[in-house]
């Protein structure tokens, strides 16, 4: 979801991850990947204003970046 809402390749993703375009399509897929490999990607995403929510229902938002 957050990759989609940030309008963002899979390519992309995996150059700022500074991780394998496969890595980005594992995790899609719902396959495990080492911590600090979904610690990277995370990272991508915050930095640019993806907030990873935990109400009701895991979800992602972006958040206004001033």
């Amino acid at each position: 979801m957050a990759r989609a809402a940030l309008q963002m390749g899979v390519r992309e993703l995996a150059d700022a991850a500074k991780v394998a375009p496969s890595t980005i399509t594992r995790l899609e897929a719902g396959e495990d990947l080492k911590p600090r490999t979904v610690e990277a990607i995370k990272a991508v995403f915050e930095s640019a204003g993806v907030e990873f929510t935990n109400g009701d229902a895991p979800g992602v938002r972006l958040r206004k970046i001033t």
